[in-house]
């Protein structure tokens, strides 16, 4: 048993880590934004936070089940697109979404309603019809005969357009919002008079919307628009379009996913609709053949392309915009999780300094630096030998943590925060004792009699079957933790977790190589340099003590 325990080459073992080691750090300096830098949490780099204030079309207050349910599809969102390290908090009737580094796009794009309608695109409508609908402008004056001047029609024809109004009717006028009133009661009036100027099913008012909508400014109507009404709205480029009621409620969507069209060589968002949703779509295309079909995202036009041709029943429909990649990442992430059961104005991006958080980090180092070197310098005066051999494993273990950290971030979005640094800080000392576990094996292995050589694949043997059980009890609560914790505690299990199983590669792939190494070696196999010689001591006086019981009997 000990010859094949000692023939085992640790060298390939070595040569496996240091692969490892080159593969993660060719993957940072040759890939992506080739930046070796983690990205760090809101506590460590500040980040950027946004306000969403719920706005009700009759101005009450919001439920409290309405906001806890926009703000678990938000954190749906925020799993979906891997934002990690975002907070979501419900302040008052107000969601607060705060998300790391200074681009509030991210922020914006979370906080979006995301109600998704399918509208049939009608021709742009006259104003010349009806031009008393449209309030300034005075109509002619009414007359006892047709105008211009003709011979009196037959009477048996019907009017062309019931809707029309007399041309002697007052109209309407629009609702214009109050500056005194309350924001709720400002919000419901702009939502009323949008209502009224962009839904409205005359064609004269129409046109006023059409020639008054402006594209560049907030849209009071975004999530508020009633899908059984026309609509008239922005699309891509500024394009102003009057759109029918809505065909496909976005409930309807089944899956979303994003891909990039190698034929048209754009990114797309691939849509499949549940089977009521699929047989409505595919009979709308096969009766519309080159007409054109909005999706609306929020009142806004994000695509209208016109049907080339059917589209069966549960075939997959694609969304075609000026998309970048991250848009329509987002775009399908936010469709796949639904719409907000609230709309939602957005205040102005804030800054969220990471003043405290920078403090407690240095301190946290510190701390870890002291405590590091104190148990550097115990296992230096304790083992000798082998504490340069933890050393060096520890600091290879670092090595290789902070490089999976930098992909983590790149590709997953990952942040550090303080949380995550203590479960890193706690995973490095259980690596630690996994190599006190190891040593200690050898000792009793060489207090049996043995030497520094024969021991070391004895201990391993039976130290390795301990360092399995205590890294799975380890790696459990950090995955039960994982799934049950919210917030930064999600960070610190994950972290805990990733240095456990690392703790195992780092023993299996380097400490036992390195022991094994120099257990062959005549050097630092000396008791005055792997600082045995008591335990050999030990070793010695059993042996006499067993040979003077012998020679009694």
């Amino acid at each position: 048993m000990a010859s094949s325990q000692g023939s085992a080459r640790p060298g390939p073992a070595l040569m496996i880590f240091a692969a490892m080691v080159a593969l993660v750090y060719l993957l940072i300096f040759f890939t992506g934004s080739k930046s070796a830098t983690p990205k760090l949490g809101i506590d460590l780099q500040g980040g950027t936070r946004v306000t969403l204030t719920a706005r009700t079309p009759d101005g009450s207050k919001p439920s409290q089940d309405s906001l806890k349910q926009a703000q678990e599809i938000i954190e749906d969102r925020v799993n979906g697109l891997g934002v990690a390290g975002s907070e979501v908090l419900i302040d008052g009737d107000n969601l607060v979404i705060t998300v790391p580094g200074k681009d509030s796009s991210q922020a914006r794009t979370l906080g979006q309603t995301a109600r998704l309608y399918i509208r049939p695109v009608l021709p742009t409508p006259s104003a010349s019809p009806d031009l008393s609908s449209i309030p300034g402008l005075t109509p002619p004056a009414a007359q006892n005969r047709p105008f211009p001047a003709q011979d009196p029609p037959t009477p048996t024809p019907a009017p062309p357009n019931t809707e029309t109004p007399a041309p002697n009717q007052q109209p309407t006028p629009t609702p214009q919002p109050n500056p005194n009133l309350s924001p709720a009661e400002k919000a419901r009036q702009e939502i009323e008079a949008a209502i009224a100027l962009r839904q409205s099913s005359d064609p004269a008012i129409q046109a006023k919307a059409m020639a008054e909508l402006d594209c560049n400014k907030p849209d009071p109507l975004a999530g508020n628009d009633k899908p059984e009404l026309p609509l008239v709205t922005c699309g891509e480029g500024g394009e102003k379009l009057l759109l029918d009621k809505t065909l496909i409620d976005g409930q309807e969507i089944n899956d979303a996913q994003f891909a990039f069209d190698t034929n048209s060589s754009q990114n797309v968002v691939n849509i499949t609709f549940k089977s009521g949703g699929s047989e409505t779509w595919a009979k709308f295309t096969r009766e519309n053949i080159g007409k054109r079909a909005a999706f609306t995202l929020d009142t806004r036009v994000v695509s209208a392309p016109t049907i080339r041709g059917a589209t069966p029943a549960g075939s997959t429909t694609q969304v075609t915009g000026n998309f970048t990649a991250t848009a329509a990442k987002a775009l399908a992430n936010t469709l796949k999780y639904g719409s907000l059961p609230l709309s939602f104005s957005q205040s102005e991006a804030e800054t969220v300094s990471a003043t405290l958080g920078l403090a407690s980090l240095r301190s946290g180092l510190l701390a870890g630096a002291i405590g590091l070197i104190v148990v550097l310098l115990y296992c230096l005066i304790y083992y000798r030998m082998l504490g340069i051999l933890t050393a060096l494993s520890l600091v290879l273990s670092g090595v290789m943590v902070y490089g999976i950290l930098v992909l983590l971030g790149r590709y997953i979005n990952f942040t550090l925060d303080l949380a995550g640094i203590a479960g890193l800080i706690i995973g490095i000392g259980m690596t630690a004792d996994s190599f006190v576990v190891f040593f200690e094996r050898i000792k009793d292995e060489m207090r049996e009699g043995r030497s520094f050589r024969s021991a070391v694949p004895r201990g391993w043997v039976r130290a390795r079957r301990t360092i399995l059980s205590g890294n799975a009890v380890s790696l459990i609560s950090s995955v039960v933790l994982y799934i049950l914790a919210v917030g930064q505690v999600k960070g610190f299990a994950f972290t805990l977790g990733l240095t456990t199983l690392l703790d195992i590669a780092v023993v299996f792939l380097v400490t036992w190589p390195l022991v094994s190494l120099a257990s062959r070696s005549a050097f630092w196999s000396k008791p005055s340099v792997n600082g045995l010689g008591a335990v050999q001591q030990v070793a010695k006086e059993r042996r006499a003590v067993a040979g003077a019981t012998a020679k009694g009997i």
